[in-house]
């Protein structure tokens, strides 16, 4: 059975922001974390990550002191684990919808973001995130699995895959007799 939903496509197709229009759709208990851009004078300069409960961090930027570097920007594991993974496993813990955005090159520089991300895609639990279109040899195991199903996202696609997704998601919680949040 499908339980783990994934998006992917180009850069800026528009996979964050229908992530957040189907959390807003769902008024569901959700756990976990999605990312979005710094921008200065214009120019993508870094990425910011934010928990659905609040906390906020940075997860990359091209003026970080960081090992672990993408392109131009440089890492931040500290962040990413300390607010992405915790927020993961939080959602596990508490039996919510997991919202992964996303599983990306950055993100997959951390051991311990890939270890939650796996057992978030074993737990009971839904998970709805987003996915690199690249491949490589984790992210292609996730799109791989027998109970995932992973959307290209393209912007003349995104009313149909949010329908199609929010229906299937509906279609799952009212089988499992999940309650809406108040």
């Amino acid at each position: 059975m499908i339980k783990n939903i994934f998006l992917t496509g180009l850069p800026g197709s528009g996979k964050t922001t229908l992530i957040k229009e189907i959390i807003n759709e769902l008024n569901l208990e959700v756990s976990g974390f999605y990312t979005s851009e710094i921008r200065k004078n214009g120019k993508r300069v870094g990425f910011e990550i934010f928990s659905l409960d609040g906390k906020k961090g940075t997860l990359a930027h091209q003026d970080l002191k960081s090992q672990y570097c993408v392109s131009k920007y440089k890492v931040n594991l500290k962040d990413l684990e300390e607010i992405g993974v915790k927020a993961i496993e939080e959602g596990i813990k508490n039996k919510k919808i997991i919202i992964i955005d996303e599983i990306g090159k950055m993100e997959i520089l951390s051991e311990k973001f890939k270890e939650v991300v796996l057992k978030a895609l074993e737990s009971k639990n839904l998970v709805l995130g987003t996915i690199k279109a690249t491949r490589d040899h984790f992210t292609d195991k996730i799109k791989n699995r027998k109970d995932t199903k992973v959307f290209f996202l393209k912007p003349e696609n995104k009313e149909e895959i949010k329908k199609e997704i929010l229906n299937f998601l509906w279609s799952i919680l009212k089988t499992e007799k999940r309650q809406v949040k108040n």
